[in-house]
């Protein structure tokens, strides 16, 4: 379903005189972070600056997130706290858009339960917030738009207009998912695998290069499902691939670092492999999501690849890149986990040996395969194995971050610290680096000794700068 909205010349020449506050609520994903981002983008030209508080904003935006059980019920209970700032506000009236995967997934029933909500739209149409915004302000009614339009997005969110701060920055490669794993709503909120072409992300990363930026990190559903128009549109060329882009973005000045994220195991292509042993810029550093360590838990979650397969894929990253940080996401407790199920997962951590991961208890997402299995596993065996889980992987992290003590390691200059004279950065590995120094370093990379690691950060003192 949507409705008709106004063209982006209909748009009020008033309001993009007029300096207006813009609220934006994150959930979920870097794709979000990346997609809010965009939305301020588009914005901008209409007059909103960005608020950090939702008190007294013109625009507030919930983009939304819908991998985990209760999604949709925590944007709920965030508009029932909305409310009455909406109904306090002095002046112009306040607008309340639902972007996002819960938009996706359920817009009609936000319009339904939520009439504070003004604007739903989707995570493909969000470039038409301005022409959704005008109509909203002409009618004072309500707008729809979650049709799948990626080419269309993409083709009108000009790099030139995207603001950045700090040195650090999200791209977007590639949307959307083709695998339909048991448990996952990605496939029906963010549509069918689709790449851009890399002429298109070639000119947004050399604006973010103009703007300081010394780090991308390229995202996508699947990212390494990336195979896009090659540059200029040669048909002769064919589509290119995630290692042959590296390597093109590699030689953009200014860009120093590149990482990618999340990854299928099923995409994993030999020139991706062979680009961590040949391209210094490419981080070693590599997510790979395997979700169970048990063959018939991952047949019933439908990855199509077995614990064995994994294995010996992350073999081939270590030998490519001696020394690189392995990430990862699990669940336990799918439909059918039985305890030896479970010790196959504990087994497979303890043979990767993560340097860090991401562990969940499964959630039954409505429309998935995954939901109408027999065999659900009771909550509290859930939250044992997740404890279980979580102890081990821990304990992985912390004794990864432990072996960098003594090494000298390169660290890009995020921002300020929350002490006095201190800088905050990342390592190669992700690793967030606490340093004394001044701030005309931030936005450099540093020579950083590692004197001391916690589960969650290294701290070090200053070397020299790259």
């Amino acid at each position: 379903m949507t409705t008709d909205i106004a063209s982006p010349d209909t748009a009020a020449p008033e309001e993009a005189q007029t300096r207006k506050r813009l609220f934006i609520k994150t959930y979920g994903c870097q794709m979000n972070v990346y997609d809010s981002e965009r939305m301020r983008d588009v914005l901008h030209p209409l007059g909103y600056e960005p608020s950090d508080e939702p008190e007294g904003a013109d625009l507030i935006i919930l983009n939304t997130c819908h991998i985990r059980e209760k999604a949709a019920e925590k944007v709920y209970s965030e508009l029932g706290r909305l409310r009455p700032l909406k109904e306090k506000k002095d002046g112009a009236p306040m607008t309340i858009a639902v972007a996002g995967c819960v938009a996706q997934a359920e817009g009609a029933e936000i319009q339904r339960r939520a009439p504070v909500v003004d604007l739903v739209v989707g995570p493909q149409t969000y470039h038409k917030l301005p022409e959704l915004i005008a109509k909203v302000h002409r009618e004072r009614g309500e707008a729809l738009d979650t049709e799948f339009e990626v080419e269309d997005k993409f083709d009108l969110l000009a790099p030139a207009k995207r603001h950045v701060e700090g040195p650090a920055a999200f791209v977007t490669i590639q949307e959307g998912c083709d695998k339909f794993c048991t448990f996952c709503v990605v496939p029906y909120t963010r549509g069918a695998e689709w790449s851009r072409p890399v002429d298109q992300i070639v000119a947004e990363i050399r604006a973010l290069a103009a703007q300081g930026v010394r780090e991308v990190t390229l995202l996508g559903q699947n990212v390494n499902a990336y195979h896009g128009e090659a540059p200029s549109g040669r048909e002769a060329d064919g589509p290119w691939g995630l290692g042959q882009l590296v390597r093109h973005i590699a030689l953009i000045g200014g860009i120093e670092r590149i990482r990618f994220t999340t990854s299928h195991p099923n995409d994993m292509e030999d020139d991706l492999i062979a680009a961590f042993a040949d391209e210094p810029k490419l981080m070693p550093y590599l997510h790979l999501p395997v979700q169970a360590g048990s063959n018939k838990i991952l047949a019933a979650m439908n990855r199509k690849h077995t614990a064995e397969q994994y294995i010996a894929l992350i073999e081939r990253f270590r030998q490519a890149r001696p020394g690189i940080a392995i990430s990862g996401d699990m669940i336990v407790g799918f439909p059918g986990e039985s305890d030896e199920d479970f010790d196959a997962t504990m087994d497979l951590v303890e043979t990767i040996n993560y340097a860090s991961c991401f562990s969940f208890k499964y959630s039954r997402r409505p429309g998935t395969p995954g939901a109408s299995m027999a065999d659900q596993v009771d909550e509290e065996i859930k939250t044992q194995r997740l404890a279980r889980l979580q102890a081990k992987l821990e304990a992985q992290q912390i004794a990864f971050n432990k072996m960098q003590i003594g090494k000298n390691l390169a660290v890009l200059f995020e921002k300020e610290g929350r002490k006095d004279g201190q800088l905050h950065g990342r390592s190669p590995y992700l690793q967030s680096v606490h340093v004394e120094g001044p701030k005309s370093l931030l936005g450099q990379i540093g020579h950083v000794e590692i004197l001391d690691a916690s589960r969650n950060a290294l701290a070090g003192r200053l070397i020299g700068v790259s």
